[in-house]
Formats: C-alpha cells, sequence, structure tokens
C-alpha cells in the first residue's frame, strides 16, 4: 500500500456557516480521530491575499489527512460523517490527492509523511510547515507578504494558498507547480531565497517540515474550477 495525503479545503459564504467552521476548528477533533482508515490529521484556517498574510480569512478552512491507499482517501473524505457535514455546510470544496515525493522535519514532533516510489512526472506540490519562534513574528511577517505576492504573479502556479493551525505561530504554505524545474525557478531567486536565507542564519523557527509531493488526482472545485484541469489545458 501507498500512504496518500489528502489536502481538503472547503469555503463558507454566510456568517452562520463561517462561525460553524470557526466552532468546528475544536469540536471536530473528536470525530476526525475516529474516522476509520485516519493517520496524522490536523484542523486548519487560512490566510488572506496571495499565499498567505497574518490576516485570518474566516471564509476557508482546510483539513489535511493521511491514508493507507487512494481508495480510502476518496472514501473517507467524500463519505465520513465528518468529512460529510464540511461538504453540507460548505458553499464550495476542492479536495487533492498527494504521494508523497521527498519530506524532512517534523510536525507537532511527528514524520507524518511517507516517501513513496511512485512515477514522478507531472505536476508535484510542495508544502512547508513552521512553527515560528515569538521573537521573530514581526520580522516575519515583515517578509511573508513579499513571497506572497510573487507566488501569486508567478504564471506556472496552479494553486496556492496559506493556512495554518494557530494563527501568526504555526504555518503552513502549499503550493502546485507544473513540474520541479518550474517550481525551482521560484524558489531559488528573489524574496523566497532572501526568507530561506535568514531562516537559516537566524533561527526563526522552532520546528519546521519540508515535503514535495506527487499529485494524483483531485475531487471538486475551487472558484468554480479544478486547479488541476487547468494545469492540464495550460
Amino acid at each position: 500500500m501507498t500512504q496518500v495525503v489528502s489536502l481538503s479545503f472547503f469555503r463558507f459564504d454566510s456568517i452562520a456557516s463561517r462561525l460553524w467552521a470557526l466552532g468546528m476548528m475544536g469540536m471536530a477533533r473528536g470525530a476526525m480521530a475516529k474516522v476509520p482508515g485516519i493517520g496524522f490529521w490536523k484542523l486548519c484556517g487560512s490566510g488572506t491575499g496571495e499565499g498567505f498574510t497574518p490576516i485570518p480569512n474566516t471564509a476557508v478552512y482546510a483539513i489535511l489527512a493521511t491514508w493507507p491507499d487512494i481508495e480510502t482517501a476518496r472514501n473517507r473524505t467524500s463519505q465520513s460523517p465528518i468529512f460529510g457535514r464540511y461538504l453540507t455546510k460548505a458553499a464550495e470544496s476542492w479536495t487533492v490527492f498527494l504521494s508523497t515525493d521527498s519530506t524532512r522535519g517534523e510536525w507537532s514532533g511527528k514524520t507524518p509523511f511517507i516517501v513513496s516510489n511512485k512515477d514522478k512526472n507531472g505536476p508535484l506540490a510542495v508544502l512547508t510547515r513552521a512553527t515560528i519562534r515569538p521573537r521573530i513574528l514581526a520580522r516575519f511577517w515583515r517578509k511573508v507578504p513579499d513571497i506572497s505576492k510573487v507566488i501569486g504573479n508567478d504564471k506556472n502556479v496552479a494553486f496556492k494558498i496559506g493556512i495554518g493551525e494557530v494563527p501568526w505561530l504555526h504555518q503552513v504554505t502549499f503550493s502546485i507547480w507544473p513540474d520541479a524545474t518550474k517550481m525551482a525557478q521560484f524558489a531559488r531567486t528573489g524574496y523566497h531565497a532572501e526568507a530561506i536565507k535568514a531562516v537559516r542564519e537566524e533561527g526563526w523557527f522552532r520546528e519546521e517540515l519540508y515535503a514535495r509531493f506527487n499529485v494524483l488526482a483531485d475531487h471538486g472545485t475551487w472558484h468554480g474550477k479544478s486547479p488541476l484541469k487547468e494545469l492540464e489545458s495550460a
């Protein structure tokens, strides 16, 4: 069996549904832990703007989870009661399924992703997660909006978002690229390269994780379209 990672995004339009989603950041934990076949999982809020910013986006929430195989991942993210509640309340939802190409670091003291030896052709996704040291918060959030703006302007990126478990302190970036070459061109230049250098030299993060994934499939839409189908068309 090959571990599959799912990342599900939900958009909530009404005030009532947004309040419900906010409450579920705490109330959904018990139900998530009981989903058959689920491994590592996280409930996340999101930031506004391109990539992410320190201003929360009260309309968008995400669920990351690991599963033993693609069939289980598809079934549980569409049919389990807790995911079903999110799907019913959300105005729009999109789930992307991934297999891990490479990973380093930890998330909440764990190594959640298992590397697969599957075919590495096609689009890839990149996820970075960090616990920011409180003393560096102001400097970090001065840098990040510039990086986010550059990501948003890059014509090669098919999807990008900033999510996190705790506002300002626990941050995740997630993006999808057509191939490794185009992703690397972005990562090694400009604001992003400068920020990575500062992270290493100044010790911005108390804990960090970097993972790269092969994109397997998706379900649903985001802004009325499938980001993967848009990438294939391009």
